[in-house]
């Protein structure tokens, strides 16, 4: 069982010919896009009593991913998209993050666990972040520790603050992903890829097996202990790039369990993946993305559409 934990809403996407709304949250779409892929998962999240919340649960249970939590009486979270005229997106949002109290009941959800992914608002905005740290240090000693800050400056304005939060995250997650974007956010005036080389060395040396950085046109780039390696991007035509980068970690996170990498016995031969084997993860990532954004919305690939696409 793969676990994700993290912030699910509603996107209203303002598009120049209309406006449309759907389910999404950077995290609820890694589970989605996970299950789609053929893995078993499951997604702890928050979600109203409402309609919002019943179009997020339906949205989950439509790609075959578990929800053990139920809803409560909060609203649902919201984030309004403006699309550009190329299709990329800016967020602004309405949102509520907190968790119930999971402390008796965590040993058991996670109990099969053998890969945590978490990221996004749901690490850096309290009083949810708190509940997420604790749940990824109960998961640590016995599964693979996955991480995307995907930063939302909008949300989590103060730069200084958000620096420590994510980097804790690193210092215990086994693979990592972020955008150039999110590193040149967090660090500014600072090459990236110089950032990734940092991150990898954080926790040492328990830190992250894989750090990989997604480059947008310029294609994904990884480390890891063998090495380097990148490939470009693939060529598409883009419908918008919402759930683009949520794809692609889904991808890459499949890339892992699918070669029997997940849960933290398998921790030492993560750590000795080769290039070639990390490059050809990136590839398939890769491939997640460009599907995505050559159609509108986080609309993930099935691991059928990631087979037709090869041929």
């Amino acid at each position: 069982m793969l676990t994700v934990i993290g912030e699910g809403l509603i996107d209203v996407v303002h598009k120049p010919n209309g406006t449309e709304s759907h389910p999404g949250g950077s995290p609820l779409n890694v589970a989605v896009g996970l299950a789609r892929l053929g893995h078993p998962v499951q997604f702890l999240g928050r979600y109203g009593d409402d309609a919002n919340g019943r179009q997020l649960i339906d949205h989950l249970k439509a790609s075959g991913v578990l929800v053990p939590l139920p809803p409560d009486a909060s609203p649902t979270s919201t984030a309004i998209a403006e699309l550009d005229h190329k299709g990329a997106a800016t967020y602004t949002f309405d949102l509520d993050w907190h968790l119930p109290d999971l402390r008796e009941r965590l040993s058991t959800i996670l109990g099969a666990t053998t890969l945590l992914h978490t990221g996004s608002i749901a690490t850096v905005l309290e009083p949810g972040a708190a509940q997420v740290l604790s749940a990824v240090e109960r998961a640590r000693p016995r599964a693979t520790i996955s991480f995307d800050p995907n930063c939302r400056p909008t949300i989590t304005t103060d730069r200084e603050a958000v620096r420590p939060l994510v980097e804790r995250f690193v210092a215990l997650a086994d693979v990592v992903k972020a955008s150039d974007e999110d590193l040149a956010w967090l660090y500014p005036g600072v090459d990236p890829l110089a950032s990734a080389r940092r991150w990898k060395g954080l926790g040492a040396p328990e830190g992250p097996a894989i750090v990989v950085v997604t480059r947008g046109g310029d294609g994904p780039w990884g480390i890891c202990a063998a090495g380097e390696a990148e490939v470009p991007a693939a060529k598409v035509t883009v419908a918008d790039t919402v759930g683009a980068g949520d794809s692609f970690m889904s991808a890459l996170l499949s890339g892992v369990v699918d070669r029997e990498l997940d849960g933290a016995q398998r921790r030492p031969e993560l750590r000795r993946v080769e290039k070639d084997d990390l490059r050809r993860i990136l590839e398939f990532a890769a491939r997640a993305a460009a599907i995505t954004v050559s159609r509108p919305g986080a609309n993930p690939p099935t691991r059928a559409e990631m087979r037709e696409q090869e041929r």
